[in-house]
């Protein structure tokens, strides 16, 4: 069988991750396949060969459970290659759950890359009344979360640290639907730029976000004290981007 496998664009550390899994797809179950995409940081232009995750869209022709079965062994595997479980639908759902997971679809749609078949996300349209609901909705849901890990931290200056690590890659399409609903500019990639974008656009200070960031990079020490400023600073900042979707109308 004749194929071919489009890399163009990828991180060449993420495409050595996932070509063997790809590669293993189209050799054993084209016939089921309608498309095969890589999305998130490894098109996106932040993926960390130390830290990221290789996340991936497979797009079957229609739902088959024993295709689930099939692949279910070869999880493991490549599990251990940073390679995380895709994602797994067809255009029929897609289609019917745009309203629901509007921010997903809207970031699939705009940070993608087709490797193999038709592009079905480059044309996902969103509705703003269900991209605006569902940012107001995260956003609360981010502030419960920031409550608990604070309380999960028990003080602990390195787990504290690693929470807000661990959060801020999660914003990222969050801050680039809020972005787009106040724009309706398409957003940037890099989550610096669409941060300074943000404060420029809601008038609200992004610097917590910028520390945490920074903080991600360079995994400093910091004291208790400091980690507690910070958590305010990200904490209210966040609050105060609830508001502003609270308060806005489509």
């Amino acid at each position: 069988m004749t194929y071919t496998l489009d890399f163009t664009g990828v991180h060449p550390d993420a495409v050595e991750r996932i070509r063997p899994f790809f590669q293993s797809l189209v050799e054993g179950y084209a016939e089921r396949l309608h498309s095969l995409h890589l999305v998130g940081s490894a098109v996106s232009g932040e993926y960390s060969t130390e830290y990221s995750d290789v996340n991936s869209v497979i797009i079957l022709k229609k739902m088959d459970l024993d295709f689930l079965e099939l692949i279910a062994p070869v999880g493991k595997t490549f599990g251990k290659k940073r390679v995380k479980a895709p994602l797994i639908m067809t255009p029929e759902y897609i289609r019917t759950s745009l309203d629901v997971f509007p921010i997903e679809f809207r970031e699939m749609a705009q940070i993608h890359k087709t490797v193999y078949g038709d592009d079905a996300l480059k044309n996902l349209k969103v509705e703003s009344s269900d991209l605006r609901h569902q940012c107001e909705r995260d956003l609360k849901a981010k502030l419960i979360g920031l409550r608990q890990g604070y309380l999960r931290s028990l003080g602990e200056p390195k787990v504290l640290s690693e929470e807000f690590m661990h959060a801020i890659s999660g914003y990222a399409p969050l801050f680039r639907a809020i972005l787009f609903l106040v724009t309706t500019e398409s957003p940037p990639l890099d989550l610096r730029e669409v941060l300074t974008k943000l404060e420029e656009a809601t008038g609200i200070p992004t610097a917590g976000y910028q520390r945490v960031l920074t903080l991600k990079k360079t995994r400093p020490r910091l004291k208790a004290e400091e980690l507690n400023g910070l958590f305010e600073d990200y904490y209210r900042t966040t609050e105060r981007l609830s508001r502003f979707i609270d308060e806005r109308t489509v």
